[in-house]
């Protein structure tokens, strides 16, 4: 599969890079895509959440009314969940979301998701960019260029560029990874995926 580089201007220049046929070329998974992206959300997780439990209520430990004779339910603490105030019953501990899964199947995710991506023209390739000096105008002209102002983008990186990094930190809408650490979950999150020109060989002797 052969596609157009286009340089900073938005114009396609007379440059072709072959894609990877076994990354951009492959039948998705879906199941694998799955699997990926629920592990990322999942150890993106904090798991700090906490309510206190009957024990960990502060309060009289009292009987509150007489055992029987008044035609309601035994209660024997205020501390009871049953009771405004009281402890929460089976309320969230503390604990890690996270999970492992094999390397071989987190490859095959993210080969998924770049080859969705290339089924569908989600994906563009840039000539390398490299910016004189941190400026957010500098990239806003860049994502103008390419007509991409009003979608989320995920720009690929072949390494890591401060300039370019720090110039894009400013934009919701754009997320700026090197090709090293590029996930499942940002290919897919993203309508459009820009590869520099130089990320290309990085996933591909990644994912290869």
């Amino acid at each position: 599969m052969e596609v157009k580089v286009i340089d900073q201007t938005g114009k396609a220049t007379s440059k072709k890079v072959a894609l990877t046929e076994t990354i951009f070329g492959i039948e998705p998974n879906d199941h694998a895509i799955y699997l990926d992206v629920k592990q990322h959300l999942a150890n993106k997780r904090q798991g700090t959440h906490k309510a206190k439990e009957r024990n960990e209520i502060a309060g009289s430990t009292r009987k509150i009314k007489k055992q029987k004779g008044t035609g309601g339910a035994r209660a024997g603490s205020i501390k009871s969940g049953t009771i405004v105030g009281g402890g929460r019953i089976f309320g969230p501990r503390p604990r890690n979301y996270s999970f492992k899964l094999n390397i071989k199947l987190k490859r095959l995710a993210r080969k998924s998701a770049f080859a969705y991506k290339a089924q569908n023209d989600g994906l563009v390739i840039l000539e390398d960019v490299n910016f004189d000096s941190i400026k957010t105008k500098s990239f806003i002209s860049l994502i103008n260029n390419l007509d991409l102002q009003n979608d989320k983008v995920l720009f690929i990186l072949g390494s890591q560029n401060d300039n370019v990094y720090l110039s894009s930190r400013n934009l919701k809408r754009v997320k700026v990874v090197t090709a090293d650490s590029v996930n499942t979950y940002d290919v897919l999150n993203a309508k459009k995926v820009i590869l520099a020109e130089s990320s290309l060989a990085v996933i591909e002797n990644i994912l290869n």
